[in-house]
């Protein structure tokens, strides 16, 4: 079996971030689940390897490109696979050593240093130790994981459909 070009494959790749995003909108305004700071953080990093993809699937390169995107693609869903790896972490914590709730994110942009939101946003609060909804026995964030593990296999994969 072979793989379909590697423009396909990055416009898959796209497609696929795109409904991960609007399966997290669903979840937030017709389930009434709140993202917490570390969900907007994996959120935010979806939607960083989707734009590679989309990158990668208008721009149409040759060999040398499709092998750029693909391991910028991987990286940055590394990225974000470290991200939900913390998630899932912080929801294994025992109660006593989950971290303390803090405030709110808009709350937090508004009055304090752009430097301490981001912290809270990539290091996670009590919030995001709280687990809403699961499938299959895993939560969201685990979900989100498996992912981001395969988002980066796919975008790595490029590097050998590069030959043809």
């Amino acid at each position: 079996m072979t793989l379909p070009s590697a423009r396909t494959c990055f416009l898959l790749g796209f497609l696929f971030c795109a409904a991960l995003l609007a399966a997290a909108l669903y979840f937030q305004f017709s389930g009434g689940l709140e993202p917490c700071p570390l969900c907007i953080s994996q959120r935010i990093m979806v939607l960083a390897v989707a734009l590679v993809f989309l990158a990668a699937a208008i721009h149409h390169p040759a060999s040398i490109g499709i092998r750029t995107y693909a391991l910028l693609g991987t990286a940055v869903a590394l990225g974000g696979a470290s991200i939900s790896g913390r998630h899932v972490w912080l929801l294994h914590l025992p109660p006593e050593e989950v971290p303390e709730c803090g405030p709110g994110l808009s709350y937090m942009f508004r009055n304090f240093p752009l430097g301490d939101t981001l912290k809270a946003m990539l290091s996670g609060t009590g919030d995001c130790a709280k687990v809403d909804w699961t499938f299959l026995g895993l939560s969201m964030p685990a979900w989100v994981l498996i992912c981001f593990l395969g988002l980066g296999a796919f975008s790595l994969l490029q590097w050998w459909n590069a030959e043809r």
